[in-house]
């Protein structure tokens, strides 16, 4: 019942300046996110891997209305892909990218903006080691976002792509996405959407979750499944035995912060398991619609907000 009230918290202005005077070392949000520097971001990625994990970071931003905002974030990408170069951690660790934070709604010329900069990311990526991700935002991007994949994977077939379960489309997005070489994060969905195109019912969206991966998991690309739900886990686990995939052939993805214990669990099983951390200063979307998802954040949320007030 509190997920829709607090994804419309996510933007409200009055309620983030509130949170945001208190700066992300105060505890409030670094259980979520490890820091607002690249210097933090490359820190909590160490470590990460050190204990045999992966990682894929994503410097957060949306929404970028600003030419020179998006042309920040494509720099700060780039200082973060010569870290991990410069700290050996680009063969364990990749990037996520919201193509809104470099350009795409820009007036009149926003899908040539975010290509031209995703293109530019991806090279450095490249040169790094590494891949990038192009995360999923809104419904209303999604056509937008899978076009400029398309174009990117001409020239760097290795970007992954992510899809939402429940949008009502998604199943056949996973299927045209499901060939050799796709690297496709499926994941539930935090935006909110209207009924038109989204599944509203908790045990929808899990179903169609489920019609989704055995897509994934019966074609021929990379399946990244993005959940903390047990019985999802075990599904991805009973079909990846059932389509005779072997470990490494896919891999689960989990929050920075979420079910540390079931990511190590994963991972000493012999399960590939990368971790996604965000980091920077536009953290509050984030951590709003991480309040929405999970109950057990939401409390620890308000103990914090009240302890510092």
């Amino acid at each position: 019942m509190l997920r829709q009230p607090l994804l419309l918290l996510a933007r409200s202005t009055k309620v983030k300046d509130l949170v945001s005077t208190m700066p992300v070392s105060s505890g409030i949000v670094n259980r979520f996110v490890p820091g607002e520097t690249t210097d933090a971001a490359v820190t909590a990625t160490h470590d990460l891997i050190e204990s045999g994990l992966h990682v894929t970071l994503d410097f957060l931003g949306e929404d970028t209305l600003d030419r020179e905002q998006a042309d920040q974030t494509v720099a700060a990408y780039l200082d973060l892909l010569s870290s991990l170069s410069e700290r050996g951690l680009a063969r364990n660790a990749e990037v996520s990218v919201k193509l809104s934070a470099i350009g795409q709604a820009l007036p009149d010329e926003g899908e040539k903006v975010a290509l031209e900069n995703a293109r530019t990311i991806c090279h450095a990526a490249r040169n790094a080691g590494t891949t990038v991700t192009l995360d999923m935002e809104d419904h209303t991007t999604t056509d937008s976002t899978l076009g400029i994949l398309r174009e990117l994977r001409k020239d760097f077939p290795e970007t992954g792509a992510v899809l939402q379960a429940y949008l009502r489309r998604t199943e056949a997005d996973c299927r045209d996405l499901a060939y050799e070489g796709s690297r496709v994060r499926l994941c539930k969905g935090a935006y909110k959407e209207p009924e038109s195109v989204a599944f509203q019912d908790r045990a929808e969206v899990d179903k169609s979750y489920v019609r989704c991966l055995k897509v994934l998991m019966a074609g021929q690309g990379y399946p990244m499944v993005a959940s903390h739900d047990p019985r999802m886990i075990d599904i991805a686990g009973a079909l990846a035995t059932r389509y005779n995939r072997t470990q490494g052939s896919y891999e689960y993805q989990m929050l920075f912060g979420i079910r540390p214990d079931e990511q190590q669990r994963l991972a000493e099983s012999g399960e590939k398991v990368r971790v996604y951390l965000p980091y920077g200063g536009e953290w509050y979307g984030y951590l709003m619609r991480r309040m929405a998802e999970r109950p057990s954040n939401l409390r620890f949320f308000l103990r914090s907000l009240v302890s510092k007030s």
